[in-house]
């Protein structure tokens, strides 16, 4: 396997006596889809926000593409090319599509705004990534289904050149064509060489598009595995269980070393 994009290393998180992250080691590989699971109260949210900037880590180390880097905020990590689709999406309803793919990075030709430019780079985005759903770039968002929203927002971090864009379940709440449509857009990015963070419950669908799936049980990483080498019933053990058979951190999570 090639060198990870994104490494975290020994990475461990409190909030006052609550320890909730315990030495987690994560890694992201280019044109690899890896599903980050767990059940709720497992540390996928505070692990993610690690990744985006939003909490500082107490201990561990933070690599993209294999240099340790200082992570102070959000802007940090964008500046690295990590971009995370939150579950909300973030998408202003009362903006067209690209006004809401160049929110806050308009781009401009004196005083006025490039309107043409930012059409045109926005028509190429969708297309790169063989959306076709889309009418047109000039719809409002409120118009738009929630499929076709979450495929505004993953082509909105990679219009930035993302090299790792991390999904916050980003088929919750959508129908089976819609769910069909985003999930072939999670691996056509993988396909382009990004590396895909899949946080989700839907086992189906982490079976689906994944290469590697990292099971979170307790605040401990429970196993780190290639898809074809588990089956859905060992990764529902190790996230309800913290283990299945030989895969997975020991019994007792609190004296467990991962």
């Amino acid at each position: 396997m090639t060198e990870p994009l994104l490494e975290l290393r020994g990475v461990n998180k409190s909030f006052g006596v609550a320890h909730v992250l315990h030495d987690v080691d994560f890694a992201v590989y280019p044109g690899t889809v890896t599903a980050l699971v767990g059940d709720n109260g497992a540390g996928k949210s505070t692990l993610t926000k690690i990744i985006a900037g939003i909490y500082t880590r107490d201990t561990g180390d933070y690599l993209f593409e294999g240099q340790e880097v200082n992570v102070h905020g959000p802007r940090d990590v964008s500046a690295l090319g990590v971009d995370i689709v939150y579950q909300d999406l973030a998408l202003c309803e009362n903006l067209d599509i690209v006004q809401n793919m160049f929110l806050g990075r308009e781009e401009k030709r004196g005083l006025l705004l490039d309107e043409v430019s930012m059409e045109s780079r926005a028509r190429e985005t969708l297309a790169s990534l063989s959306v076709r759903t889309v009418k047109s770039v000039r719809q409002s968002v409120a118009s738009l289904s929630g499929g076709q929203r979450q495929t505004v927002a993953i082509a909105k971090a990679v219009l930035w050149n993302s090299k790792v864009v991390i999904l916050d379940e980003p088929t919750a709440a959508l129908g089976v064509a819609q769910t069909r449509q985003v999930l072939d857009l999670v691996r056509r990015l993988a396909d382009r060489g990004l590396g895909v963070v899949l946080i989700s419950h839907n086992m189906g669908d982490v079976f689906e598009v994944a290469d590697r799936i990292t099971a979170l049980y307790l605040g401990r990483v429970a196993a780190d595995v290639p898809v074809k080498e588990v089956t859905h019933s060992q990764v529902v053990e190790l996230i309800t269980a913290g283990r299945s058979g030989a895969l997975g951190i020991s019994e007792n999570p609190a004296t467990a070393s991962v």
